[in-house]
């Protein structure tokens, strides 16, 4: 039997020993390497570098308005005239300045590390879709461009909002069946084409999401055909709903 006492004085040494690696390491910032008050933190200047997406925007695309128009809360006219396969999308940030740096970062730097700061942030931006989601997915990798980069950056990215909300992830029900050409440079009819027959859900994956509410995770949301290919496959699959929730997005001029 462990005598009276043990596991504070476990837990003393673990804090002490944190002090200690603080002293020794000061954390510094996850995007410039500048000091910062905690570890897996932005600095100041970093933060500054962020636009963040906060209400008013449309609440389908989750994409701002450029004016706060005071009247509750409103679609933009790219989610009316082209309503999305998904239910809902949100974001942290628009993708410029820090946010773009962050996600290249992660995606093309190997900075894993950043998947746990950026998670963080995903799941505090997409708390209300978080709070109804079942199941977390991450949008998949080809097998091809799996081998080649080594890791999926939204399979990351899912996992660690797994591990700080408490909401199961499952990373084998989305699979990527087709390896499609890079969709940088691509016009948005061009992405939409591009992903046709991309994805698939496994035959032993439907039982899974059969009448559940699904959270997709991406690292950017660019015009939204990766979000919607796969949601549709999903929606033929049985799921009974699907929200997409990303780390930046790209804004348009008149949403």
């Amino acid at each position: 039997m462990a005598a009276p006492g043990l596991p504070a004085l476990s837990g003393g040494i673990r804090r002490f020993a944190s002090t200690l690696i603080g002293l020794i390491y000061p954390p510094t910032c996850v995007s410039c390497g500048a000091a910062t008050g905690q570890p897996h933190a932005l600095c100041a200047a970093c933060w500054s570098g962020l636009r963040l997406i906060e209400r008013p925007y449309c609440e389908r695309l989750g994409t701002p308005f450029a004016l706060d128009l005071g009247v509750g809360r409103l679609l933009s006219p790219g989610a009316i005239a082209e309503p999305p396969a998904f239910c809902r999308a949100r974001a942290v940030a628009v993708y410029e300045g820090t946010a773009r740096d962050l996600v290249h970062r992660l995606k093309y730097n190997d900075r894993l590390d950043l998947a746990r700061t950026m998670a963080r942030m995903m799941a505090s931006a997409g708390g209300e879709l978080l709070d109804e989601a079942e199941l977390i997915l991450p949008v998949p990798l080809h097998g091809l461009r799996l081998w080649r980069r080594r890791f999926n950056q939204s399979a990351l990215l899912a996992r660690e909002i797994a591990r700080v909300s408490g909401t199961p992830c499952d990373l084998r029900a989305l699979a990527r069946v087709k390896a499609t050409r890079p969709q940088v440079g691509l016009t948005r009819h061009q992405r939409a084409m591009n992903l046709q027959g991309a994805f698939r859900v496994p035959n032993d994956a439907r039982s899974r999401i059969a009448g559940r509410r699904l959270l997709l995770i991406d690292d950017v949301a660019t015009t939204g055909a990766t979000g919607n290919a796969a949601a549709r496959v999903l929606l033929r699959g049985g799921a009974a709903s699907v929200d997409l929730l990303t780390f930046a997005t790209v804004t348009r001029d008149g949403l």
